[in-house]
């Protein structure tokens, strides 16, 4: 599985390069990733989620679900647990704090588990997305912002939340899109992996990658985010024995798993850019975390397959 992973995640990663060679050509801008993160926040991506539950309903994909679900909420616990924790002994800025909490699930967890998995399985991806969103836009923007309340409006009205639960809805009662409809959604959705690289190419090119490779603090950071949090949270539920609860349990929740091994999450940054903070920093830290990526990954994987 380490092996397979790690082929994907190169993959990925030459599509990324396109993305960055066609800046330092002068044929694109940084600027431009902003046009491709639209399209896969507000189409992309909500396809592949509304594609990932066109599958004929039985109790044990149901149960499977419920199961995915309860190992995304346990998992956020035991981040905010460990993330806390280090800050009584490390002392973290909020910058910090969201890039540990977040990861960057939404843009590389269904294209790999799609690439290495197959689709029949990015339906337990969609319940790690959906409680991380909910998380994100209470917590996350309240972190960022430096004010308490709940943003519920940013909530109900996320694309992708929506997306989740317009297919959950479908799949509970048994409905299916019309064929071309349905043909429509799977060919979309299943573009994320090449767009949401060459988005990341595309952005990494506008940066200044020396200098943020510069300070040895990120360097701390991208450890416990991309290395030890993610070590302590396989451990902490491989003993929890509930991937007994599923005959899938084991897989089920190793694609939780991979979502907390990938990179900080873009939506801090866009945050930290919305209410002033310090931007660059958390790009800095988005950056480094998606390059260490590509040994991280494979590696923890194989830690989880011991």
């Amino acid at each position: 599985m380490a092996l397979l992973l790690a082929n994907q995640i190169l993959q990925l990663f030459l599509i990324l390069l396109c993305g960055y060679v066609l800046v330092k050509m002068g044929l694109l801008k940084a600027e431009d990733s902003k046009v491709l993160s639209v399209l896969i926040v507000y189409i992309i991506c909500p396809c592949t989620i509304l594609n990932a539950f066109q599958i004929s309903y039985t109790p044990e994909i149901a149960s499977g679900f419920l199961l995915a679900f309860i190992f995304a909420i346990v998992i956020h616990v035991l981040l905010f647990v460990i993330v806390y924790g280090l800050d009584r002994f490390f002392p973290l800025n909020t910058i910090e704090k969201g890039s540990l909490l977040y990861s960057n699930a939404g843009n590389l967890i269904i294209p790999l588990v799609l690439a290495i998995l197959g689709e029949e399985w990015v339906i337990y991806a969609s319940a790690f997305l959906v409680t991380q969103l909910m998380i994100v836009w209470t917590h996350g923007k309240s972190l960022i912002e430096e004010k308490r309340g709940m943003d519920v409006k940013s909530i109900v009205t996320n694309v992708n939340l929506l997306a989740c639960i317009a297919g959950l809805i479908m799949f509970i009662l048994h409905i299916q899109l019309p064929g071309i409809l349905q043909s429509t959604v799977k060919t979309l959705g299943s573009t994320i992996g090449p767009v949401s690289m060459m988005m990341i190419g595309i952005i990494l090119a506008g940066c200044d990658l020396k200098k943020m490779m510069q300070g040895k603090r990120i360097w701390i950071i991208t450890a416990l985010k991309m290395l030890v949090i993610p070590a302590l949270v396989i451990l902490i539920m491989k003993l929890s024995g509930l991937t007994g609860m599923n005959p899938n349990g084991e897989t089920i929740l190793y694609i939780s798993l991979m979502a907390v091994m990938t990179p900080s999450a873009a939506t801090i940054t866009q945050m930290a850019q919305l209410y002033g903070k310090d931007a660059g920093y958390a790009t800095a830290i988005n950056t480094v975390t998606t390059i260490v990526c590509l040994a991280t990954m494979p590696l923890l994987t194989m830690l989880y397959y011991l």
